[in-house]
């Protein structure tokens, strides 16, 4: 029931509904206890609106943001008690005392205050939005950009503002219990010294030197920096917040390019939730600062997703254009009309060059080239289930999609049939399940169903402690816990180390990496990866949700996956483990196989789940496996040979690509040049003889 409860809230957790429950009923029974009247039950009521406020606020809950859209607000809620309180003094027949009118004139002066304060911090903020947001870009030696205003003034700035009346609001309370006014005007005194003090404190930062730069300098400092670092190879990426993950498959690639490298992305949202990385960034929201930046040495530009703003980059003649995608598989998006606007398509294998073959959209197949993936280095090649272990077996369906199509993921119909079935076969096997991040952002029924599959493995697990079968190393998961809380802890260390960044324009003033940090941390990430594994029980069913564990890191503990069509099914197939795929739109194995590349090594499971003896047969019994050979073939047609390496692969397309751009800039320069003879010419020749 209170798992509903919290549902239905949207909140995260059950103090999260607590609170909510507490802020809720607080305002009824302030004005019950103002009716009365009755002080002490007034006092407590106000009390405990305040906390259930503050505490929702600093978990930032769903529930906050809908009261504000009914016209519920924080400002509205902090007037309401106070008018009730006005109440409460008029029911005590104090409504002829000059607390009454002390009361009533420091609300009004204290709202007043609100509009300079609220419109100074804004300002502010406005003020040091820099046109553009950086990292690992030196503009600190190009142009001056102020210190950040100390967090305390402008963090949660509305809140704290409102939270001043609370001086008052006990003084008037506690004169209107012992009869005497001065408790009530000391308190008075105190709200508005501190509300004039906190807008007295943001007026030095709206001018001078405590704001950065105009637009047109920074970007001029922007240009300068390009000209001095001439970047050639361009990852370029828009989307919405949740997309972040699509640039962050492509960091460690771009790291290892031959050629200099630089992001450059549109929402300052992505820039937020990117990994960290030693590739310079740009974050530019405007497309007219886009347009006019210095790029004039830049001679690839990739691009990560089809979206309306790559239109800003694709008008610049003097680079290629090429589109890398994030993610191979065989859903529509890989073979979107849109492809068609770049120079060239990179596909991991010869499969993505069919695929474009059969789904006829214009994108010529000598505009396509392979270059592997990259981003598969991390995954290893299965070995059979190592001795003592149960199998590990993998859910990790795809999300609903936009369109409502059955066929896109099997949670709905399917997902609760193979986690049973999973959870349930014998001999056992153990089930890590990891859904899509976006899963339920559109459906719900899909997310209906992701939170039945958590219920079922989260019960399954504590089934499994409690049988006597299963015996844990206790003392090994002690010391791999202990040796995570370690990790961690110099995690944060690291995270933390340099200060953290008051704002935007300060963050791109210091943005700068630290190298050897950088690599520690990706020291400690794999550490920490190996303990988490370790910190339970090789036999647990789990559900993991959230960045880390990655989705690699999945394949490599599994011995076999179920999945759905995505570039999940694509990306395992590089490990050679056995694979299954859900025909969730029932389309029959055959026709299932025929549209779907990736599945033509795979068992092929209906939305009943009975296929999966199968999966589990070729998983206990490796020499057994009816379609081992078959996901050998497959692997090299999806992802290309093994040798050369992807990356080798992939920098050496970006060669290619780069000499075509200087190719083509060279013919434009030499026939701007001849039309500029062609000119003058016959101007000569007009000219009469001497």
């Amino acid at each position: 029931m209170i798992s509903t409860a919290i549902r239905v809230a949207r909140v995260g957790s059950a103090a999260e509904l607590a609170a909510a429950a507490l802020m809720m009923l607080g305002f009824p029974v302030l004005m019950l206890a103002a009716l009365v009247p009755s002080v002490p039950a007034f006092a407590a009521a106000a009390a405990a609106t305040y906390l259930a406020d503050h505490y929702l606020h600093r978990k930032g809950s769903y529930l906050i943001n809908r009261l504000s859209k009914v016209r519920a607000g924080l400002s509205i809620r902090f007037l309401i008690r106070q008018l009730l309180l006005v109440l409460l003094l008029a029911r005590l027949s104090l409504s002829d005392d000059l607390i009454f009118y002390g009361a009533i004139a420091c609300f009004i002066a204290f709202y007043g205050l609100q509009a300079p304060h609220g419109a100074l911090v804004t300002l502010i903020r406005n003020r040091r939005r820099m046109p553009v947001a950086t990292r690992n870009v030196d503009l600190a030696s190009r142009v001056r950009i102020p210190d950040a205003p100390p967090r305390g003034l402008l963090h949660r700035s509305a809140e704290k503002m409102l939270h001043l009346d609370l001086a008052a609001v006990v003084g008037v309370l506690v004169s209107a219990a012992v009869d005497s006014a001065v408790a009530g005007f000391v308190g008075i005194g105190v709200t508005l010294v501190l509300g004039c003090g906190y807008v007295l404190a943001l007026m030095p930062y709206v001018r001078g030197r405590r704001i950065p730069p105009r637009a047109e300098v920074v970007l001029a400092a922007v240009d300068d920096w390009l000209r001095e670092y001439r970047p050639e190879t361009v990852l370029y990426f828009s989307g919405s917040k949740d997309s972040a993950y699509q640039v962050n498959m492509w960091l460690e690639t771009m790291e290892q390019l031959d050629s200099r490298p630089l992001i450059i992305l549109r929402e300052r949202a992505i820039l937020d939730r990117m990994a960290p990385t030693t590739v310079p960034v740009i974050c530019v929201p405007g497309g007219v600062h886009l347009m006019n930046m210095d790029l004039s040495t830049v001679r690839v530009a990739l691009y990560a997703a089809n979206v309306g703003k790559n239109i800003h980059m694709l008008r610049v003649p003097t680079m290629k254009h090429v589109f890398i995608g994030h993610g191979d598989s065989d859903k529509l998006a890989s073979v979107n009309p849109f492809s068609k606007v770049y120079d060239e398509v990179w596909t991991a294998g010869r499969a993505g060059r069919d695929r474009y073959a059969i789904a006829d959209v214009g994108v010529r197949d000598d505009d396509i080239v392979e270059v592997g993936r990259p981003q598969l280095a991390p995954i290893e090649t299965w070995q059979g289930v190592p001795e003592g272990r149960i199998p590990t077996v993998l859910y990790a369906p795809t999300w609903e999609g936009w369109d409502g199509n059955p066929g896109n993921t099997s949670l709905v119909l399917a997902g609760e049939n193979i986690v049973k079935k999973l959870v349930k076969a014998d001999p056992p096997v153990r089930v890590l399940y990891k859904p899509h991040p976006f899963t339920g952002t559109v459906s719900k029924e899909a997310g209906a169903a992701h939170r039945r599959i958590t219920a079922l493995v989260e019960q399954a697990a504590a089934e499994r402690a409690a049988d006597p079968r299963f015996t844990a190393d206790a003392a090994a998961q002690a010391a791999a816990k202990a040796e995570l809380a370690r990790i961690e802890a110099r995690l944060a260390e690291l995270s933390g180390a340099g200060g953290e960044k008051g704002d935007e324009a300060e963050a791109t003033r210091d943005g700068l990496i630290d190298v050897r940090k950088h690599e520690e941390i990706a020291r400690l990430r794999a550490e920490w990866n190996d303990a988490y594994w370790r910190s339970f029980p090789a036999y647990e069913h789990r559900v993991i949700t959230g960045a880390e564990p990655r989705l690699y890191d999945c394949f490599n503990v599994s011995d076999a996956m179920v999945s759905d069509i995505s570039s999940v099914v694509s990306d395992f197939i590089a490990s050679g483990k056995p694979y299954a795929v859900t025909d969730s739109a029932e389309l029959g194995v055959e026709e299932f196989k025929r549209q779907n590349t990736a599945v033509r090594a795979a068992t092929i499971l209906s939305n009943s789940a009975a296929e999966l003896g199968e999966l589990l047969a070729a998983v206990r019994d490796p020499a057994a496996d009816p379609l081992a050979e078959d996901r050998g073939e497959l692997k090299r047609y999806l992802l290309g040979p093994d040798e050369p390496k992807s990356i080798d692969q992939f920098n050496t397309a970006v060669a290619n690509l780069t000499l075509k751009a200087e190719t083509r800039n060279l013919g434009q320069e030499s026939r701007a040049a001849a039309g500029a003879v062609e000119e003058v010419e016959p101007e000569d020749a007009e000219q009469p003889a001497r």
